[in-house]
């Protein structure tokens, strides 16, 4: 790629476009499923499926999304200020480690 006065060329910068799928729930619990046997995503696992490249993830991440009455919810079961976000994710991981390593 060219770039010109310190920005990429317009007309060589790669576009993607995201591509939404809706299956059965059970094919999409399949394909779930199989991603995370295999360690990846669902929409990697796509790509692989279909037979386009893709990259493993390095670290595995799981996201949660928590509004604030979670945290205030979340605080009060771990005993903690609603604010301290931090704690509040460590007390979770903790919990999710327990749940899942025996």
């Amino acid at each position: 790629m060219t770039k010109k006065h310190g920005e990429w060329n317009k007309d060589t910068t790669a576009k993607s476009v995201q591509v939404a799928f809706e299956l059965e729930q059970q094919i999409a619990r399949s394909l779930q499923v199989s991603a995370a046997q295999e360690g990846l995503t669902p929409s990697n696992q796509i790509r692989k499926l279909i037979g386009l490249s893709y990259t493993p993830p390095k670290r595995p991440r799981l996201t949660l999304s928590l509004s604030e009455h979670d945290y205030q919810w979340l605080g009060e079961k771990y005993g903690l200020d609603a604010e301290d976000a931090i704690a509040i994710k460590r007390e979770i991981m903790q919990e999710l480690i327990a749940h899942f390593s025996g």
